[in-house]
């Protein structure tokens, strides 16, 4: 072999070179290719679960809103029996038939007023009067849990739970009292 072959590589190794080559751009066409089809499955992905709580939210939101109208229903109805009661009331307390009627009037308008709402609005409403009254509101809810606790402190546990130490009557150790 002369100087000049040492500088440059023999044909095998540039078979291998140009084999390694291949692969590494296989490899990377793979690679690039696979990438690609995860990048468009997550986005698939991502766009049904984005429909779907979309039509989920718009159930739940059409179901609150008939509850909502439910609930007006019944505050109707309650209205309409504090009517009849206040219509009772007119022979034996007249000033006080004129207070219940007057409160059936409220509810009913309160009635009225909450069929033609849907739940965004209700929210936004509470919302607001929570900015305008944050004070009234954590009164209120001072109160609600007061009055949960009481209740749930004064309601009877249904599972008796037995004895830590066991009893013994004083008969049936021998002792018979002094």
């Amino acid at each position: 072999m002369s100087n000049q072959d040492f500088g440059r590589p023999s044909p095998a190794a540039t078979r291998e070179e140009g084999l390694s080559q291949r692969a590494s751009k296989g490899a990377s066409d793979a690679l690039s290719s696979a990438s690609s089809l995860a990048s468009d499955v997550a986005s698939k992905a991502k766009q049904a679960v984005s429909q779907t709580a979309a039509t989920v939210t718009g159930q739940v939101k059409t179901l609150l809103d008939n509850q909502v109208g439910n609930g007006a229903d019944m505050v109707g109805h309650v209205a309409g029996a504090v009517k009849r009661a206040a219509q009772e009331l007119d022979r034996d307390a007249p000033q006080l038939a004129g207070l219940v009627r007057t409160a059936a009037e409220r509810m009913d308008s309160y009635a009225g007023g909450l069929r033609d709402q849907s739940v965004d609005q209700l929210l936004r409403a509470a919302s607001d009067f929570t900015r305008r009254q944050p004070a009234m509101v954590f009164g209120l809810a001072a109160l609600a849990g007061f009055f949960a606790l009481r209740t749930l402190k004064s309601t009877p546990s249904s599972v008796a739970s037995p004895p830590i130490q066991p009893t013994h009557d004083a008969t049936s150790r021998g002792y018979h009292g002094s």
